[in-house]
């Protein structure tokens, strides 16, 4: 099985607010499916096995600095920096992303997110997610819209700078209204934090109604 590493940035100092770093994920996700380059063959070995699971650490400093120095590329989003690598397999990690911290990554945001642009990801209110579970559940999402998305509409979003704002559901109900929409929705498998099955997110844009993409 491979795995696509993502690292965010997390100063002690000045840690990125909690709405920027999902988007920030979301948008190295779509960065490296759009335009793979050097990373060609390590992205088709992971998207063609079926799985897209993807896990998320956390950097400070010297460890921020060696992470950028291996293979990837730094998206950077208002206050969040996150960094994505070419997928590997599942135990068999460059040893400096290998040692890095993957669980308990918990940020806030400080002040409401402003107006949101399409696609819009939504989470599950239902659900309670680390910042570093949710990075990865709206990375997901982002690479349903994307699969979901034909070549114009795929134009069109690049011409955004492909991004992709994340928001979470007013309500649980609304929230399923929207899954029974025929919307892009991500179900985990349950690896880490919540149930097998559960529906996570939610890629809403006007272009996705009725086209349907599970993971």
């Amino acid at each position: 099985m491979y795995v696509l590493p993502l690292v965010v940035r997390i100063e002690r100092a000045a840690p990125p607010e909690r709405t920027d770093a999902l988007e920030a994920a979301a948008m190295a996700v779509l960065s490296l499916l759009d335009d793979p380059g050097e990373f060609a063959a390590e992205v088709h070995a992971w998207e063609s096995t079926g799985k897209i699971r993807k896990v998320v650490r956390r950097a400070r400093g010297a460890e921020w600095r060696r992470a950028v120095a291996l293979p990837g590329r730094t998206i950077e989003h208002r206050t969040a920096e996150v960094r994505v690598h070419p997928p590997v397999p599942l135990d068999d990690w460059p040893r400096d992303l290998a040692r890095l911290q993957v669980s308990g990554t918990e940020l806030t945001d400080t002040a409401a997110p402003g107006p949101a642009g399409p696609p819009v990801l939504w989470a599950n209110p239902a659900l309670e997610m680390s910042a570093g579970k949710a990075m990865a559940q709206a990375g997901h999402a982002a690479q349903l819209a994307w699969w979901a998305s034909d070549a114009g509409e795929r134009a069109a979003w690049r011409e955004r700078g492909l991004s992709a704002s994340v928001r979470t559901a007013a309500t649980p109900a609304e929230f399923e209204a929207m899954v029974a929409a025929g919307l892009p929705v991500v179900r985990d498998a349950g690896f880490t934090e919540i149930e097998p099955g559960s529906c996570t997110f939610v890629a809403d844009a006007p272009w996705l109604a009725g086209r349907v993409a599970r993971s």
